[in-house]
């Protein structure tokens, strides 16, 4: 009972099937605990709102932690219905150690730490891990964990690319201290400082607040520009790349679905149910055949129009009467 018990509430977790009503709500009301405790999370930024409504967010806080809490505490008990987590023990500490369980740990973690001490700089700074209940949507969202899978599909290739970049920005960085460190010592004082310059000029984003005056230093800043261009278009490509691959999977997936029950051996009933199918399809059409040629079989000498004419009938027949 218990094992059929923790196996049925494992599925409703991990699964998101759109025909069981009692996942699909889990679904739902866990994606709105999310976005509720983020709203708020970003209106408590506001003084002016923290204090006037201080007891709500209070509220909603609790609220929100204590469904989180009390989620965590059920996953951990129903994963050993997975064969991956049988162990009592172990199996339990490898399923806490998954990037999601932890996730799920951390987002109301702070909220223990802080009622223990709020003076705690550890508890202080915890306050950022709420944001990471964002990420347990990606439970829910197809989009999301499709967009992880072409993360992880690409991250050879997108590894690649910003280990380029990284090279570029060192390079051009060096380059462009020795190039300005006389004419502006304060601004390019040393190549990490030369480094932010490089980030702004590789990325287009143009601050400002650091530019080359020397007739060097800018075409050091033109040349990064026009590379900056090309490089961080590398990823979107590889990124977009990895999504057609992606849905192109999917496609052949739900191909393969679809061949496999196709190629599923017939029941006796359904047999028996597409023979009288096609008889009763057969007498109806032998009816609408009859039915032409006495209506229209004297208009028309030509038997192919009198066929179609019978053959329009039995699909509006078949239409009406949901045959």
């Amino acid at each position: 009972m218990t094992q059929k018990l923790k196996a049925k509430i494992y599925e409703i977790f991990e699964t998101s099937d759109r025909d069981n009503w009692v996942t699909m709500i889990d679904n739902y009301l866990i994606v709105a605990l999310v976005v509720l405790d983020t709203t708020t999370f970003i209106l408590q930024s506001s003084q002016e709102l923290a204090f006037q409504y201080a007891s709500e967010f209070r509220r909603i806080q609790g609220i929100v932690v204590l469904s989180f809490t009390f989620e965590y505490i059920l996953r951990l008990w129903c994963c050993t219905a997975n064969p991956k987590y049988r162990h009592p023990i172990w199996g339990r500490l490898k399923f806490a150690t998954t990037p999601l369980a932890t996730i799920d740990l951390m987002s109301f973690l702070p909220f223990y730490l802080i009622a223990i001490n709020p003076e705690w700089a550890i508890a202080r700074s915890a306050r950022i891990l709420r944001l990471l209940r964002l990420f347990k949507i990606s439970r829910y969202s197809d989009t999301l964990r499709t967009f992880f899978r072409v993360i992880r599909s690409k991250k050879d290739e997108l590894t690649m690319t910003l280990f380029a970049v990284f090279i570029l920005l060192i390079i051009a960085s060096s380059l462009m201290y020795f190039a300005e460190r006389n004419a502006q010592p304060e601004a390019f004082s040393s190549i990490p400082a030369a480094m932010w310059w490089g980030v702004v000029t590789l990325t287009t984003v143009g601050y400002g607040d650091l530019y080359p005056v020397t007739a060097l230093g800018k075409f050091l800043g033109a040349a990064l520009a026009f590379l900056g261009i090309g490089l961080f278009a590398m990823p979107a490509g590889i990124i977009a790349s990895g999504f057609s691959e992606e849905i192109e999977r999917k496609r052949q997936e739900i191909k393969k679905q679809i061949q496999a029950k196709l190629e599923k051996p017939l029941n006796s009933e359904q047999k028996q149910a597409i023979a009288n199918y096609i008889e009763e399809s057969g007498e109806v059409m032998k009816i609408c055949v009859e039915t032409a040629k006495q209506k229209f079989g004297d208009r028309f000498d030509n038997e192919d129009v009198v066929r179609e004419l019978a053959i329009a009938l039995y699909h509006d027949t078949q239409r009406k009467f949901n045959l």
